[in-house]
């Protein structure tokens, strides 16, 4: 038998098997949490379909090096990804680009099938810097993907992505890296209510975490707002003010006393790179999910911020710090003030 014809019926047969161990699991897909609008059982699935994800580097010769992943922390509604540089990554200065792909292992000894890419971040932009410790700094190369650089160097110690749940079993199983999964185009069922109504029924999820533990989290639900006012998204006591086009909410009133949640612990990002590890302070990740009043995932993030010292009115009931923290992208803005 030709060897194109081999490959092609080799191909096939692993689709074959990942598409049935998709239908096997898909049923868990269909468990969707009543609070964040995503299946329950996203991490279960995972693992049993057998996914990893591998990491790709481009130089500026165009050279590419894989790297298998390092570790894997999974967190209310997503996923902490990380490569370890160990000498093994080039310099900062002599990266193009990043390139992440899913693959799912068919069995022990079994090659995978084709990777599916999901993101590519290019490095051509400057670095946000989100925080540093005496050894590191976090560098912020875009939503969701931080680069961890030794102290006074341009040397690599590890590249972290956080990924979002929403399809994300569905980008890796169903796509591909010459044919990416594209999402279907949702058309929103007629609304008969009174347009003088305005906006209504938004439900907001929200997560503060790091790589081991969640910080804090809460779901608003019936979030809306007038026809003549901007709708308004209030995330945690922060005000999350969204104009210019972009539409606003308000999960928390800050005033609202009984409105206000609490933090289990620092707001801090733990890591680890060979036998050193560390802990750089204000800095965590926040994982959002915004459903629309169909119960539809409308806008949904995962990405480290970085948090600040801020400026917060005087109030008799508050002693201590304010701090901001904030986070932007084509799909929103969300702006946070934290006592």
């Amino acid at each position: 038998m030709p060897d194109c014809a081999r490959d092609y019926w080799k191909l096939s047969y692993f689709k074959s098997v990942a598409s049935r161990d998709l239908d096997r699991w898909s049923r868990h897909l269909q468990r969707v949490s009543c609070h964040t609008g995503l299946p329950g059982d996203m991490e279960l699935v995972l693992r049993k379909l057998h996914v990893t994800w591998e990491l790709t580097v481009c130089d500026n010769s165009g050279q590419k090096t894989r790297h298998n992943l390092s570790w894997a922390r999974f967190c209310g509604t997503s996923v902490a990804l990380c490569w370890g540089g160990g000498g093994h990554l080039p310099d900062l200065e002599q990266i193009s680009s990043f390139l992440l792909h899913g693959v799912q292992r068919i069995a022990l000894r079994c090659p995978g099938l084709e990777p599916s890419f999901m993101v590519e971040v290019n490095l051509s932009k400057s670095l946000q810097l989100i925080s540093e410790d005496r050894l590191v700094e976090l560098r912020l190369l875009e939503s969701g993907t931080v680069v961890g650089l030794w102290k006074n160097e341009q040397a690599v110690a590890f590249v972290m992505f956080t990924l979002h749940f929403h399809k994300l079993v569905e980008k890796i199983v169903q796509g591909s890296s010459l044919c990416p999964y594209t999402e279907p185009t949702f058309k929103p069922p007629f609304d008969d209510i009174d347009p003088e109504y305005g906006l209504h029924g938004y439900q907001l999820h929200f997560v503060l975490h790091d790589t081991v533990c969640e910080l804090m989290s809460g779901s608003y639900s019936s979030l809306f707002c007038s026809k003549d006012k901007p709708l308004t998204l209030r995330c945690i006591i922060p005000t999350a003010q969204i104009c210019d086009g972009l539409v606003q909410l308000t999960a928390i009133n800050g005033v609202n006393l009984g409105q206000r949640t609490l933090l289990s612990g620092n707001l801090a990002l733990p890591w680890r790179c060979g036998a050193l590890q560390g802990t750089v302070q204000n800095g965590c990740i926040m994982s959002l999910t915004l459903l629309d009043e169909f119960h539809k995932p409308f806008w949904c993030v995962s990405s480290p911020i970085s948090i600040v010292p801020g400026q917060m009115p005087v109030r008799n009931d508050y002693a201590g710090d304010p701090f901001f923290a904030w986070y932007e992208d084509s799909g929103g803005k969300v702006e946070m003030q934290l006592a």
